[in-house]
């Protein structure tokens, strides 16, 4: 018995662990099932935003997630949080500096911000105040163990919605100053972006109202 089971084991190290049925994909074709399932998810994001400083704080972010039957939901609700934190991180600090024309201290075709030192990354500071994270009831996966679904990093673009509440909310402080049109708003949306933004009697001194900051990439 420990032979035949040894044995299996071999077999299945020579394989691979696990072999995701029912999928295959023609990349030429452009026909197949390339994935087993998919995750789904949805966010709502209010930001309170400072128009003379260009800071912002996540006042308020509720998340819906859809993941099966949840094997652990504290563990999921857990990963959950994490990857909007990180995705926020994204969305609006971790701004890339590249050594080029618009940073010339910079080695050329070096990446400057490659940690935590050199750039700002979300910190406890950055959690929303008022932060929900709920799991989908009654949506069982047949197709994965006990009808779960790996969480992972899907959550992480849904702190789009953070990107998007400070475009609104920046929106709002235009509107007062009577400029309705559109606007450029690159993620991520640091403080210089956010008050560059918002358009009053001191930026108009040095941009237009459609000033654009150059991205680094």
């Amino acid at each position: 018995l420990a032979e035949a089971c040894y044995m299996e084991w071999v077999d299945l190290s020579a394989h691979g662990f696990y072999i995701t049925p029912d999928i295959g994909f023609d990349w030429n074709a452009g026909k197949g099932t390339p994935f087993n399932y998919f995750t789904y998810g949805a966010a709502f994001a209010e930001v309170e935003i400072d128009t003379l400083t260009g800071d912002f704080h996540t006042r308020k972010a509720d998340i819906v997630m859809d993941l099966g039957y949840s094997i652990n939901p504290a563990i999921d609700i857990g990963q959950i949080e994490g990857a909007f934190i990180q995705g926020l991180g994204w969305a609006a600090m971790e701004e890339l500096k590249w050594g080029d024309d618009n940073h010339k201290w910079i080695r050329p075709g070096h990446l400057f911000t490659r940690g935590p030192c050199s750039y700002k990354i979300p910190s406890v500071n950055d959690i929303p105040l008022n932060f929900k994270v709920s799991l989908l009831k009654g949506v069982p996966n047949p197709k994965a163990i006990h009808s779960s679904k790996a969480v992972g990093e899907p959550p992480f673009f849904l702190a789009s919605s953070v990107l998007f509440a400070i475009k609104d909310a920046i929106t709002a402080a235009r509107a007062e100053e009577g400029h309705l049109d559109w606007f450029p708003l690159d993620n991520p949306a640091t403080p210089e972006r956010i008050r560059m933004a918002c358009v009053d009697s001191i930026t108009k001194k040095f941009a237009s109202v459609y000033y654009r900051p150059k991205l680094s990439v």
